[in-house]
């Protein structure tokens, strides 16, 4: 008893103590991290210790002055890295990387959102920084803040050590080939830690920047033998049958397919894009395939037929990479090919990207007139931003392959009254309650646009093709969601729940809804096949729409995939019909070809591989 009484902590055994308890009470509070077993449990309960031990252990190394300045500079930085990866979850659902951090061109177009996410009480994210800011400052009398010896320094390292091989070889034993596993960071995060984890990127970083310099184009011969085996003819009767006409392509912001013939407080939430489907192409089982940069990732799979990458955007880490995206190959055919955007250039480093996919012509938010009483949240609002670009389509050499890239459908979804023609929903979610007035708006500024199209002779010269970009209601909200829905919020109801909504308009076609599971990957094959252009020699992942012989398999870059009958998602494969888990047997014949399909794209991005495939075309025909 005497010994407990006389004995003392040292400040930096109080701020490892501190940081670890707190961050495994946000892992426990703040993040949706699944636990299956007491393992895991431990895992996750360790996992921040031996990182804490190793950078705030550097401390015994110095004098007391600048180590209690270093404790409390390293307390306050981790603390604001743990903070910065829940107010990235609160949206995302998902964790920093440092490509992510890397985009600091986005940051002055954040603030609606960023303030819709940071309150007040996060003040006691940093409740550890601020008790040792006044232990240090009063002293308390349980404290010392001696050096240890050499004996003692040994001791703590080799402890931490220790601890850090029994983290990693629970780790491994409950996940085997964790490593190999970076597209899912919820999995890292569990079992290496937040902090290890955050290493762990910038070697991946480190390591995908080597990767272009170390390339030579050897590993295009297997990709290209991969694609070349999955390529699917195109329907005869479909191909080439919108030839010479217009395209306008339109990417409906956070545009989720269950608001489709669905209604709120009774009414309708799409009644234009209702009738719309019932005159054109509807997929019902479209679904998006994004990562972290969002509406980029899916203007980058639309355009290239390749998946984005697992880690930041396509649109920041490799913009500087040569492509064969539909822009390009629609100008050799002659298209002149634009998008548009009432939005700073640089968002999502657009005015570098598009240079790079082929655009001749970027109408961003100085083509637009741009006031108070016009925008709203992020910007121009839709109706407007549509109706000021119908001079810009009149003035287009025709045929044109016009993209519009829409604003107000946008996290955190914010309407001026006089624009709402649905009341908010009620629920505990102030996200989804305010999503489905959002919705009906941009379903009432297509339709204008539309009509707009069809008043200035445009329509019936044109294939008009609509897209949800990725989901606008993370599983954050699933609770809300579930509500709404009147089922539980399943992994696989999730899965479900990704899907965006297709319609391709086609003059002189009579509407179709078709079942055939299919995502974003799928559209540059379909438009160019549309038009009539041949993509045999093009390296696209996914296949046209049309094709009688398309595979229904659709890979979700999270490592998730859905063909016709089954839903693949977190390590369990569930019966697509019931809904049930099942044994495995149907998804088994499909591991492989997703992890494939997602290893070789990522192998084209980082080694900017197509760099080497005029060169490689040549030695394969001599």
């Amino acid at each position: 008893m005497r010994y407990l009484k006389d004995s003392k902590v040292s400040i930096t055994v109080l701020a490892i103590i501190l940081l670890w308890i707190k961050t495994y009470i946000v892992y426990k509070t703040s993040f949706e991290i699944n636990i299956e077993n007491w393992r895991q449990e431990l895992i996750l309960f360790i996992n921040p210790l031996s990182f804490l031990m190793f950078i705030l252990g550097l401390s015994l190394l110095m004098k007391e002055k600048i180590r209690n300045r270093y404790i409390l500079i390293t307390s306050f930085l981790i603390s604001t890295v743990l903070f910065a990866n829940v107010v990235f979850y609160r949206f995302f659902n998902d964790f920093l990387t440092l490509p992510v951090l890397m985009q600091t061109s986005n940051m002055s177009d954040l603030g609606s959102s960023a303030g819709e996410l940071i309150h007040f009480r996060d003040l006691a994210y940093f409740i550890d920084f601020f008790i040792l800011l006044l232990a240090i400052k009063f002293k308390p009398a349980f404290l010392e803040n001696r050096s240890y010896g050499k004996v003692g320094k040994r001791v703590f390292f080799l402890v931490a050590i220790a601890i850090s091989f029994a983290n990693l070889g629970l780790a491994e034993t409950e996940r085997p080939q964790l490593l190999t596993r970076t597209f899912d960071r919820e999995m890292l995060v569990k079992n290496i830690g937040t902090y290890n984890y955050h290493l762990y990127d910038l070697f991946l970083q480190s390591k995908s920047s080597a990767q272009r310099a170390l390339a030579d184009g050897s590993e295009l011969v297997d990709i290209e033998n991969y694609i070349r085996a999955n390529y699917k003819k195109p329907d005869e009767e479909m191909f080439g049958i919108a030839k010479g006409k217009n395209v306008i392509l339109i990417s409906m912001e956070s545009t989720q397919s269950f608001v489709i013939n669905n209604t709120v407080n009774g009414e309708e939430i799409t009644p234009f894009l209702n009738d719309f489907i019932k005159e054109s192409y509807y997929f019902e089982n479209f679904y998006h395939q994004t990562g972290q940069g969002k509406t980029s990732d899916s203007e980058f799979l639309v355009d290239n037929s390749l998946y984005p990458l697992g880690r930041g955007a396509v649109f920041f880490t490799h913009s500087g990479n040569e492509f064969e995206a539909s822009p390009s190959i629609l100008n050799e055919n002659g298209y002149f090919t634009a998008t548009l955007h009432a939005n700073n250039k640089s968002f999502w480093n657009r005015d570098i990207m598009y240079d790079s996919l082929g655009y001749e012509r970027f109408y961003e938010i100085n083509d637009y007139d741009v006031n108070e009483e016009n925008s709203v949240g992020w910007g121009l609002k839709d109706d407007d931003f549509f109706q000021q670009s119908i001079q810009h389509l009149k003035e287009m050499p025709q045929p044109y392959y016009a993209k519009f890239i829409t604003l107000t459908n946008h996290f955190p979804f914010e309407l001026d009254e006089e624009d709402k023609m649905v009341q908010p929903y009620t629920s505990n979610s102030k996200t989804l309650n305010n999503y489905f007035p959002t919705v009906r708006y941009q379903d009432e500024a297509l339709k204008n646009f539309i009509q707009s199209l069809k008043d200035e002779g445009i329509y019936e010269n044109s294939i008009i093709i609509l897209y949800g970009d990725h989901y606008g209601i993370s599983e954050n909200h699933n609770r809300a969601m579930g509500e709404y829905l009147g089922e539980e919020v399943t992994p696989f109801v999730s899965a479900q729940l990704q899907r965006v909504p297709l319609i391709i308009h086609i003059p002189g076609h009579k509407g179709k809804t078709i079942s055939t599971v299919s995502g974003q990957i799928d559209l540059k094959p379909t438009i160019l096949h549309l038009l009539g252009i041949d993509t045999k020699r093009d390296f696209n992942f996914g296949s046209d729409l049309f094709s009688k012989d398309k595979m229904e398999f659709i890979v979700l870059r999270d490592g998730s995939f859905i063909t016709k009958d089954h839903v693949y998602t977190r390590e369990t494969c569930y019966d697509k019909n019931t809904g049930e888990v099942t044994d495995g047997s149907g998804c088994e014949p499909y591991y492989e070809k997703a992890k494939y399909e997602l290893e070789y794209s990522d192998k084209i991005i980082y080694g900017d591989l197509l760099r080497f495939y005029e060169n490689l075309a040549t030695d394969e025909s001599q």
